[in-house]
């Protein structure tokens, strides 16, 4: 369309629409406009979107670090629980074998005194026996002396033996 004005244009009158001077003067405005503008508005904007760029890249390297200390503490996390867990069990552990030693313990000290006590008993169970026989030893020899006395005293047939035997036998029974 607008090469059909410039060629309507010249047809018409001879005048052309295109001036150089308009041209060139249009054209060092618009250099001039892009410089200002190059100058004053893209090399602030672009510093901008620099600064913009520097801050973001900043946020994200510093968020990759925060993963990383996070990541890292987590493990330690996981090592110290798995660590404590460890320990606790070993613990366990070892109050169970202090249990059984201190069982195995109670059990023997129990043990050793059941066999004092039963040797304790056996002691005195002799003692009481010897006592006895003594006792026993000295009522015989006594009712041997009464017996050969008695005989002495008299001839004994064998009912009055057998009397004799039976008196001295209540007697002693009456005495105890």
């Amino acid at each position: 369309m607008l090469t059909n004005m410039f060629i309507l244009g010249a047809a018409a009158g001879g005048e052309s629409w295109l001036n150089g001077g308009d041209i060139v003067f249009q054209l060092v405005i618009f250099l001039i406009l892009l410089a200002l503008l190059r100058k004053f508005a893209w090399g602030p904007i672009m510093g901008i979107m620099k600064q913009r760029e520097e801050h973001i890249a900043n946020e994200i390297s510093a968020a990759e670090q925060n993963h990383a200390e996070a990541k890292k503490l987590a493990e330690e996390q996981r090592q110290m629980m798995k660590t404590s867990r460890q320990e606790a069990q070993e613990l366990i552990e070892s109050a169970k074998k202090l249990g059984e030693e201190q069982k195995d313990g109670i059990i023997q000290a129990a043990r050793a005194e059941a066999e004092r006590l039963k040797e304790s008993a056996k002691k005195e169970i002799e003692q009481e026996k010897e006592r006895a026989v003594t006792a026993l030893r000295q009522q015989v020899a006594s009712l041997s002396v009464l017996v050969a006395s008695k005989v002495i005293e008299k001839e004994l047939n064998e009912q009055d033996q057998e009397k004799l035997i039976n008196e001295y036998i209540q007697e002693v029974g009456e005495g105890r």
